[in-house]
């Protein structure tokens, strides 16, 4: 029996590709043949590998969830203490300000934005993320606790929830263009809240 034809492109890659371009034009604002041009696929080869424009969209989410989460507890384990992870996390919605193209935000948060409680498959996805993000942030605050550098007895929970909403909101002021001064006071009031 003749070998099927080999595949032509390396899916890790394109699903990277979609995944940024999602990331800068939303679902809705993403065509079809965007994706087609930005992966290099064939629709044929996307559907075969993805199942359409809805399916890879959701890989996407995951993709994204884990690299940024990834990255975030990369980040806790080397920070020099709770809440220098938390400050960092937050000072670096700033840099967004400056990277070319304009700020994109947070594709989960985004994508809770764009689509409300219209799919059940997305609001999964979008929840486990937002789930993701609060449980680096509520170990960040329990290893705040221990170090002493976050005097707030609040459950971390509690607190790790209002910090993925501050960062949110902090992510969107920065997507507003509103002035770096008023980012500036919105982060450190966020950051009160690990104060006792």
């Amino acid at each position: 029996m003749p070998a099927g034809r080999p595949r032509q492109f390396d899916p890790p890659t394109a699903l990277n590709q979609a995944m940024e371009l999602f990331w800068s034009r939303g679902y809705d604002g993403t065509s079809l043949q965007e994706l087609l041009a930005a992966t290099g696929l064939s629709r044929s080869s996307l559907y075969q590998t993805f199942g359409g424009k809805h399916q890879l969209f959701g890989r996407c989410l995951d993709c994204y969830r884990e690299m940024v989460t990834t990255a975030m507890w990369e980040r806790l384990r080397e920070a020099a203490s709770g809440r220098a992870f938390i400050e960092e996390s937050l000072r670096r919605t700033l840099a967004e300000q400056r990277v070319p193209g304009g700020p994109r935000g947070c594709l989960v948060l985004n994508t809770a934005t764009e689509f409300g409680h219209r799919d059940a498959d997305v609001n999964r996805r979008v929840r486990a993320g937002i789930d993701s993000f609060r449980d680096v942030f509520a170990e960040a605050v329990r290893r705040g606790q221990a170090d002493g550098s976050i005097t707030s007895r609040d459950h971390p929970d509690r607190l790790a929830s209002y910090l993925v909403a501050g960062m949110g909101g902090l992510r969107t002021l920065v997507k507003a263009d509103e002035s770096e001064e008023r980012i500036r006071a919105a982060l450190e009031t966020t950051l009160r809240a690990l104060d006792g």
